[in-house]
């Protein structure tokens, strides 16, 4: 309990200096929500000193991640608009729009939404899923303020969605349950006089065990792997196409022809051969395109276009880092440089960035390019 009465002093320190237009039984509030997992798991059985701390850690990391989404989308806003946040984030994932769509385009009604779809989602989670019961008596607990009590909950139901469960959001598995319990059965048009036939995607035997699916799930799984497979083919076309015009318009034409010949698989003496140049020419030429397609355009040019295409976007995907990899970059983080992280991962653009923080827009990408390629060591040790 001592450890919890520090982190809640801790707490109420930083929430006086960052939200002072907050009342103070609200701020009471808010920290208890923050703690409550944490004060639960101090009361369980004690372990070492050396687990506890990184066990502490990861507590203090976690209530600093859902402190900073309620303060960014949720804290003082209207119910309504809260709601649309919450849902506009959720449906700006890549992966989770693309198993929506891709469902959608194979039912029935597909007048739907991925809107749509994912507001039912939510739904059946808040009506089914136990953790999210749990927050729902948790908060209920720490206020009585209906306003406060559903950005609290907005803010628990967007962490959860979006926790990574083997590479892929939580949200993605909560999608397959819904299609699940949603889609288990269906009924027959009903005639006037006659039998009501229960259709289901499922045949059961006798003895109750190993029921058989009637539908092809191969072939499902074979559909949206290559419907990825194109939209995949279709960014990097995109980013093939702007890389090209940029290195016309930075190295000239050899540039371009040495990338369609790369891409083409033909190593560097053949394409010295192919463009008549000498191939110590040639190697030189290939370390330019390398500076200039990693620590340029790919950092400063069409970051968003590249990241997305490489699955490595900081907003979306963390730079492309596991969990343990995402909090080892972070440490390594300067205060400024988290603060831009934590701005970026908002959505803010370079040019308000400068102005908030009195600098350039050149020195802000400066900084970007240090963050993109600290992250990128990190993907390949």
């Amino acid at each position: 309990m001592v450890v919890v009465e520090d982190i809640r002093h801790q707490w109420r320190s930083r929430l006086q200096s960052e939200l002072p237009g907050q009342s103070v039984e609200h701020r009471e509030s808010i920290i208890a929500w923050l703690i409550g997992d944490a004060a639960q798991n101090s009361e369980a059985e004690p372990s070492s000193q050396e687990a506890s701390s990184a066990r502490q850690q990861v507590q203090q990391q976690a209530m600093d991640y859902r402190y900073r989404i309620l303060c960014k989308r949720y804290l003082n806003v209207p119910q309504g608009r809260a709601y649309r946040q919450l849902i506009n984030r959720l449906s700006s994932i890549f992966i989770v729009r693309s198993k929506v769509r891709t469902w959608i385009s194979l039912s029935r009604d597909r007048r739907r939404s991925v809107v749509d779809v994912l507001r039912e989602v939510i739904q059946e989670m808040m009506r089914s899923d136990r953790h999210l019961q749990q927050q729902l008596h948790l908060i209920s607990r720490c206020t009585s303020d209906m306003r406060l009590r559903n950005a609290l909950m907005m803010t628990s139901i967007e962490e959860y969605c979006l926790r990574p469960i083997r590479n892929q959001p939580l949200l993605i598995y909560r999608f397959v349950n819904y299609l699940r319990r949603a889609q288990r059965g269906g009924m027959t048009q009903v005639p006037a006089q006659g039998i009501i036939r229960l259709i289901s995607e499922e045949y059961v035997f006798d003895d109750g065990d190993n029921p058989v699916s009637l539908l092809d799930g191969e072939a499902i799984a074979q559909h949206h792997d290559t419907q990825f497979w194109q939209e995949q083919q279709t960014l990097r076309h995109s980013v093939k196409l702007e890389f090209a015009t940029y290195l016309k318009q930075a190295l000239g034409e050899d540039a371009v022809t040495w990338l369609h010949l790369h891409l083409q698989g033909n190593t560097q003496d053949m394409i010295a051969q192919q463009m008549g140049l000498p191939i110590n020419r040639v190697y030189r030429l290939r370390e330019k395109i390398s500076y200039h397609a990693v620590r340029v355009f790919s950092t400063k040019r069409q970051s968003e276009l590249v990241t997305d295409w490489l699955g490595t976007s900081l907003k979306d995907h963390n730079f492309g880092l596991t969990l343990t990899q995402w909090e080892q970059f972070w440490q390594r983080l300067t205060p400024a440089q988290q603060l831009l992280t934590s701005d970026l991962k908002a959505g803010k653009t370079f040019d308000a960035i400068a102005q908030e923080r009195n600098i350039t827009v050149a020195q802000g990408l400066s900084e970007w390019s240090k963050l993109y390629l600290m992250a990128q060591e990190l993907r390949t040790t």
